[in-house]
């Protein structure tokens, strides 16, 4: 039996673009010989998973993505149509796959959001158990239009990183990520947690440098990271990233006391 809940399955146009940018620099999608994509949750209609697969393939011509739902009716749905390169399938966590091959990434987005805290971890592992070795997990939330976002990518045993993606041309404060936070995070943004004193130094970052503003908003956000690492902050990449809206460390800056 899928393992899972039925999720409301909210989707649209474009939503998941930088999530997807973050899986098609992974290097294990460049260097694994079974280039096998899952996409956990992909909602009411397989737009993304089918965007998924355009973005991914331009890294990785011969990528298979496969898109899986725990909802009969919306894998019928997305098999009315046929694409090379995609399939769908009924299923949940346990992440179901062509002759049961093991995928080189699952991504699972604006899915873990609508459960309880609780259920976070032993969900993380039925999915680690199912990649391939130096797989990758991707696990996140996001709004409605994409432009906030935030992610934690794992491998077959332990999360390593942490991710804020925003819309900086608009930005009145980074801290907006709050309200899209991975479940494991999102109920941890209160005095005592590292995330919440990482989203403080963040808005604190941003107003520091709103001088740079002068120059554009991706300048300020580049010069906002650079001050979140003149705080003491273990943020990893550099310019290339940051200049995307980006800003990762390591899981073990942010993770829930206790975790």
């Amino acid at each position: 039996m899928p393992i899972g809940n039925v999720t409301r399955g909210t989707t649209g146009y474009n939503r998941l673009r930088r999530v997807d940018r973050w899986i098609a620099a992974l290097p294990v999608l460049r260097r694994t010989d079974d280039p096998l994509v899952a996409d956990v949750g992909y909602g009411a209609r397989p737009t993304t998973t089918l965007e998924l697969r355009d973005r991914l393939a331009r890294v990785r011509p011969d990528v298979e993505v496969t898109g899986i739902e725990i909802e009969p009716s919306r894998v019928a749905l997305a098999n009315a149509g046929t694409r090379d390169g995609v399939t769908f399938r009924l299923g949940g966590f346990e992440t179901p796959t062509p002759d049961g091959r093991p995928p080189a990434v699952i991504r699972a987005f604006n899915v873990l959001r609508q459960y309880d805290e609780s259920a976070v971890v032993d969900s993380w592992r039925i999915m680690q158990d199912r990649l391939q070795p130096g797989g990758a997990l991707v696990e996140g939330t996001c709004n409605e239009v994409g432009r906030v976002a935030s992610w934690v990518t794992l491998d077959d045993r332990v999360p390593h990183t942490f991710t804020v993606s925003l819309r900086v041309a608009d930005l009145e404060l980074p801290s907006i990520v709050a309200e899209r936070l991975p479940k494991a995070l999102i109920h941890r943004n209160v005095p005592g947690e590292r995330v919440h004193a990482f989203l403080l130094d963040l808005d604190r970052s941003w107003a520091v440098a709103a001088p740079l503003g002068t120059y554009g908003p991706r300048q300020r956000w580049i010069a906002t990271v650079h001050g979140m690492r003149d705080r003491g902050w273990p943020v990893l990449h550099g310019v290339s990233r940051w200049r995307l809206g980006e800003l990762s460390v390591p899981w073990s800056a942010v993770a829930p006391h206790g975790a």
